[in-house]
């Protein structure tokens, strides 16, 4: 095989969307959390673009770009105005620009489910866009949220007009619009919000469309609970995650929500969960690493939202499992730079022997221990790990202690 440079590298992952996917190397920050709209984001992102870059992530998703009727971006009306709660389009693109400088992507969260009306129509509901961009009329809603359009072809986001995305007119405007966002503004990288809203074939569409480098979708709904009771198997759950995954002809990854649910509920003392029947990973990851974004939270399950968080006292134990195993592990922004400088600079270490061992998405990995005390693996012989109190060490000479902390240890050859 080859030496390839970087150059030659980015060339074939500019023209082929699942490159980067192949490559199986990334990893990802989420660079903001529900209350960063109050801090002049863009500029506060583009001051820690360096230490980013430095730390290793070869992404970083940020909120919302355009115009919103919620400071957070997830209420959009104007899609071509980039002037947010974020900041100004002017700075966007001075981070933008820093970012390209410094070799990591921008990820733009892409929310295309629904879209906030300028104009009653149909019903004196706001389901018109009169006198912005994409002007379009009460066709482009879906018929269950009060337009002219076609049932949804996925759940309803409830209280603003959902996108009717089988119409072909919404569809090339999307496309061009994902088109400017790549091409013209300087994005690489598309998440998918709310992608359990409409169907997947239609993000294969945009995709096809617009070639991004790397996509990932959130495909978000409940674990199997028994009333709080996290039930051991999860494989319907990953099955729905992996059907959409599919349904977007493999060109998007998704987060891992199913490991995210279990290894919240492992880490207080029931590390059994971490190995399913079969023996493998329990979540995504364990059926199709390639695709699977890991993360321990993210905006709406932690920050100060809360709705799903994971444990505090724990996190640690959480990222030295995420950033040792297959899949495309993901850090959240508050954890990174919000928990104090030891937090990050472990975290860092992790990401650094990942890299220096060659670990990635598809590498193999054996389950040694699953106790409720006592998690141990092995990961494509390169590295090996422990979670939880138990104690134990891999066995043979060739190993050395990479790092360790809290609950947790990271052996490496």
């Amino acid at each position: 095989m080859g030496y390839v440079s970087n150059e030659i590298d980015q060339e074939n992952k500019e023209n082929d969307p699942v490159a980067a996917i192949r490559n199986g190397k990334e990893v990802i920050l989420q660079a903001f959390n529900w209350e960063s709209h109050k801090h002049d984001w863009w500029s506060n992102l583009e001051k820690k673009v360096p230490d980013i870059a430095k730390s290793g992530f070869t992404s970083a998703w940020l909120p919302p770009a355009t115009q919103s009727f919620a400071p957070e971006g997830y209420l959009p009306q104007n899609l071509y105005s980039l002037n947010s709660s974020y900041g100004s389009e002017h700075l966007l693109k001075a981070l933008l620009n820093k970012m390209k400088t410094h070799k990591v992507r921008a990820m733009a969260d892409i929310v295309i489910n629904h879209r906030v009306g300028t104009t009653q129509g149909h019903g004196g509901m706001y389901n018109r866009y009169d006198g912005i961009p994409l002007a379009w009329d009460e066709r482009a809603v879906t018929a269950c949220t009060g337009g002219k359009g076609n049932k949804s072809t996925g759940d309803n986001f409830n209280g603003v007009p959902n996108i009717d995305h089988t119409q072909e007119f919404v569809r090339k405007d999307i496309i061009d619009w994902l088109r400017w966002l790549r091409n013209t503004i300087g994005f690489q990288d598309f998440r998918f919000d709310f992608a359990r809203g409409y169907s997947a074939k239609y993000v294969k569409e945009y995709i096809e469309g617009v070639k991004p480098i790397f996509c990932v979708g959130e495909y978000w709904d409940s674990c199997n609970y028994r009333g709080s009771y996290l039930e051991y198997n999860q494989d319907s759950h990953r099955q729905r995650i992996i059907n959409w995954i599919d349904g977007t002809g493999q060109l998007s990854a998704a987060f891992d929500f199913t490991t995210k649910g279990i290894l919240q509920e492992a880490v207080k003392g029931e590390l059994w969960r971490l190995r399913d029947s079969q023996g493998k990973p329990p979540g995504v990851m364990g059926w199709w690493p390639s695709r699977t974004v890991t993360f321990l939270d993210n905006h709406d399950t932690g920050s100060t939202q809360a709705h799903w968080p994971f444990p505090s006292s724990h996190i640690m134990e959480g990222y030295a499992y995420i950033l040792t195993h297959p899949g495309i592990p993901s850090v959240f922004y508050d954890h990174f730079y919000d928990w104090g400088s030891p937090i990050h600079d472990e975290i860092v270490k992790l990401v650094d022997i990942r890299k220096l061992q060659g670990i990635h998405s598809r590498s193999p990995i054996n389950i040694l221990e699953a106790q409720p005390n006592l998690y141990a693996a092995n990961i494509g012989d390169k590295i090996s790990m422990k979670i939880g109190d138990g104690s134990w060490s891999p066995p043979g000479k060739e190993w050395t202690l990479a790092t360790s902390g809290h609950r947790y240890a990271v052996w490496k050859k």
